[in-house]
């Protein structure tokens, strides 16, 4: 339970699901009746465990990073990676019992007779993530090679590896991994110089080295080479799977160099790879590996955007469970207006990318669905969710940090830990400017946010008087804004300030939209959206004066439930 001793409130024992009210709203409209019915209490159990047991878990994890081994004591080669036991525990719950990585892949998860909805895993990995950031990357690689496998390898190759990669259980489960980064290319996929060659046995071979594998042992890695003879640029990559066993259980053929000293992930293994003739297969078409593995980028896109959200979500919610226990002058932080204002100003953030986060899984499940309009819709809300929330998650985290205090900079509590990890998202899977581009490629090649815009024009119709005033300018605005930097080569250094724009526009209405959903209508994500319209899209004097509305001040009460009620008043 939460404690407060000597003015330093400790959020410890807060079930993180029971305590965000709009989360439980926002999943009835994402969720059909029944599935809501049969998952709410999972949703619950990792609420109570990502306030507690995973959050303990977490810290002793990042203070314990994993330790390579290159030799076994008789001196002979085994390369082991040795993880705390702290980490090998929020493995169990994340691939066991919560069966995160297999969910979206095959039945039987929680019980339930069908694969589930994006909706359900996000919303777990949300909740997951306000405790343990780190290991949602192998999780989402495990998760995103799965999907990567099935959609392009060979029927024979799925079924090999199938039943491993989706296993709850964790003598059998293998882990995925992605090693795509070279020190030479960078963000320049196409300058990639890992070679690939048939042996005499008609086997492929991958020789060169991969500068930033995160999960380096992992069982299964998704790996882009260019086959001899393949031709230079992206159009001469193939994608392959690499083993980190051969079926007789002996190593394959690349050595883990040494694991990285990061900033962030410390309880993640992520290391530097020398591939020495590893056996390798084939998936998919010969030259068509930068395309193939886009669609386990793009995945792993959207989930730092979940991720990213859900770090958000932790700080606003640890920021106003100290503001309302903690006094300072008399008062408490909460009654302060300039902290009322910052306080406010996070929950705008984090709510924007709350919204597009479980938006975007609801349209990549129709997508995925066979949806060709839906395709091209999530083809631009990918990128532009994973350069915004990313971006927005260091500053909210920072401003959560400043709230604590003193405090918030130790390492005791997660304040730094979670400013550190914030960081991650905008640097992995495409830097910021790469992922802004990639906006502007989508609207220049695919014609995608045409469809967007199609998309929340009709959205704006369902929200009725919900949706803000200026809120259809807004998007007209912005996406003519985006159109015109995309198809002009001389405009690319605008290019992120238009991205920002289209995002902010498509946030607006999709609050409004989801704050006219049968049994949500609050009026709480309409007033959000109407805040970022008037912050964040319309043109307004900075050196005005401003009034405190006490309808935006309010916002902060509703936004937070510490006093831990139950489901059933919840509901």
């Amino acid at each position: 339970m939460p404690t407060i001793h000597q003015n330093i409130p400790d959020s410890t024992g807060i079930n993180a699901f029971r305590a965000d009210p709009a989360l439980r709203r926002i999943l009835r409209v994402y969720l059909d009746d029944a599935t809501f019915a049969a998952l709410l209490p999972q949703f619950d159990r990792m609420g109570a465990l990502s306030g507690d047991t995973l959050e303990r878990l977490a810290l002793d994890a990042d203070k314990n990073p994993p330790e390579l081994h290159l030799r076994n004591r008789i001196g002979a080669d085994d390369q082991k990676i040795e993880k705390h036991p702290a980490y090998e525990r929020l493995e169990g719950y994340a691939f066991g019992e919560f069966g995160l990585a297999a969910m979206s892949h095959r039945a039987g998860v929680f019980g339930q007779p069908d694969k589930l909805p994006p909706a359900v895993k996000y919303a777990l990995v949300y909740l997951f993530v306000q405790a343990e950031f780190g290991l949602c990357c192998p999780l989402s690689m495990t998760d995103s090679l799965t999907r990567t496998l099935v959609k392009f390898g060979d029927p024979d190759l799925v079924a090999e590896y199938f039943d491993q990669l989706t296993s709850q259980d964790m003598e059998i489960l293998m882990q995925g991994a992605m090693f795509m980064t070279e020190q030479v290319a960078g963000s320049d996929v196409g300058a990639i110089d890992t070679v690939a060659r048939k042996d005499d046995e008609g086997n492929w071979r991958l020789y060169g080295d991969k500068w930033f594998c995160s999960n380096p042992d992992a069982g299964l890695a998704m790996v882009l080479a260019r086959p001899e003879g393949g031709g230079a640029g992206t159009r001469g990559l193939s994608l392959f799977l690499l083993p980190r066993h051969l079926p007789d259980g002996s190593l394959n053929a690349y050595r883990i160099l040494r694991l990285k000293d990061k900033l962030g992930t410390r309880s993640m293994a992520s290391g530097e790879i020398a591939l020495e003739g590893a056996v390798a297969h084939l998936v998919g078409d010969p030259g068509q590996g930068f395309k193939q593995m886009t669609d386990m980028i793009n995945m792993s896109r959207l989930a730092n955007g979940v991720r990213s959200a859900g770090l958000m979500r932790r700080s606003v919610a640890e920021a106003l469970f100290i503001a309302r226990n903690r006094t300072a002058f008399g008062k408490r932080l909460i009654d302060l207006p300039l902290m009322r204002r910052q306080l406010l100003k996070m929950l705008v953030t984090a709510e924007q990318g709350r919204s597009m986060v479980f938006h975007t899984a609801d349209v990549l499940r129709r997508a995925d669905a066979g949806d060709a309009t839906a395709a091209k819709v999530l083809r631009i809300l990918t990128p532009l969710l994973k350069f915004r929330t990313c971006r927005d998650a260091r500053k909210v985290a920072g401003d959560a940090m400043e709230v604590r205090g003193g405090c918030g900079y130790i390492e005791e509590f997660s304040d730094a830990r979670i400013l550190r990890d914030a960081h991650l998202g905008s640097i992995w899977e495409g830097t910021s400017n790469i992922v802004a581009l990639d906006v502007a490629r989508a609207t220049r090649r695919e014609g995608a946010l045409s469809a967007l815009r199609a998309h929340l024009d009709e959205l704006s119709d369902q929200a009725g008087n919900m949706l803000p005033g200026g809120a259809r300018d807004a998007l007209a605005h912005a996406a003519d804004y985006m159109e015109a930097v995309a198809n002009d080569p001389t405009r690319e250094g605008e290019v992120r300030q238009a991205a920002s724009a289209v995002y902010n526009a498509a946030s607006v209405i999709i609050m409004a939209w989801e704050d006219a959903q049968p049994g949500f209508a609050t009026g709480d994500r309409a007033r959000i959206a109407g805040l970022v319209l008037k912050h964040k899209l319309l043109p307004r004097d900075p050196l005005a004066a401003g009034t405190e509305d006490a309808a935006d001040a309010d916002l902060l009460e509703r936004a937070f439930v510490d006093a831990e009620p139950l489901l059933e008043a919840a509901e």
